[in-house]
């Protein structure tokens, strides 16, 4: 694994956040994971759009711009040396540190703060177990449910919780009570021919992956019931794999053969 930041190479341990850093203290950031396939960042001008709009929703500074970063991301690639050309480059953007404590938002503006860490990784198409959380819910009013932020506690609670009950996935629901997404992924379910995922308006991440989909026309938005329908195939998917759920609370799905083929055709 490889790391930047300030002007200056070296692994995640050697590079050192300053603790008065509000992405580390507030979690008050942005963030992208970038698929590298073939040595080459995968929709990277999708993924950097997305950033953009998220900063601009939350007030943020503008992110750096395509045009800066892939040079960057280039002597990433290069420095890992990654096995098979495979990766996961992570692009982060905090709003920055100062000296006073507290979440107020200083005069003048903070700083920001950009670092970027590329790691070996192989995409996952395997079948996972979920099921429905029930003491985690996306906020679906909530301006922080559309953007990729560095606060991650809600899903690693999700995920925790599906797996003291012998799960591997959770998928949350949004406050309104419908399904809304997976604990980091974006829900697909194929019913009658077609591709459902659930609209924005649940809480849902603008997935780069899920938005494909919908441009190309092979889904639709739709409101889901947390309990399938006879010959429901379901899956997580985002920029690093795609998954077919094989139960929910126990209850066995039809299986699905194409989650490879779908996710590959995106890219």
């Amino acid at each position: 694994m490889v790391a930047w930041m300030d002007g200056g190479w070296g692994t995640p341990e050697q590079l050192k956040l300053p603790l008065n850093d509000r992405g580390l203290l507030l979690g008050d950031g942005l963030f992208e994971t970038v698929l590298i396939k073939g040595e080459q960042p995968q929709l990277l001008e999708a993924h950097l759009r997305r950033w953009h709009q998220a900063a601009s929703q939350l007030g943020m500074a503008c992110p750096p711009e395509q045009a800066w970063l892939q040079p960057l991301i280039a002597q990433a690639v290069q420095r890992a040396a990654l096995p098979n050309g495979w990766g996961a480059l992570r692009l982060n953007w905090s709003r920055g540190g100062g000296n006073a404590r507290g979440i107020e938002l200083p005069e003048p503006p903070l700083q920001p703060r950009f670092w970027l860490q590329l790691s070996p990784y192989t995409p996952r198409f395997d079948a996972v177990s979920a099921i429905v959380s029930r003491h985690e819910r996306r906020n679906s009013a909530s301006l922080l449910s559309r953007c990729k932020t560095l606060s991650y506690g809600q899903a690693i609670q999700a995920r925790r919780e599906a797996q003291e009950a012998g799960a591997e996935e959770a998928l949350l629901l949004s406050t309104r009570g419908d399904l809304c997404c997976g604990s980091t992924a974006n829900l697909l379910v194929h019913r009658q021919g077609l591709w459902l995922t659930p609209p924005l308006s649940s809480g849902c991440l603008p997935g780069v992956m899920r938005a494909r989909l919908l441009a190309r026309g092979e889904a639709r938005e739709a409101e889901l019931a947390p309990q399938p329908e006879p010959g429901d195939q379901w899956l997580l998917i985002n920029s690093l794999s795609c998954r077919p759920i094989s139960h929910i609370d126990g209850h066995p799905l039809e299986p699905l053969h194409t989650a490879q083929a779908l996710w590959s055709s995106l890219l």
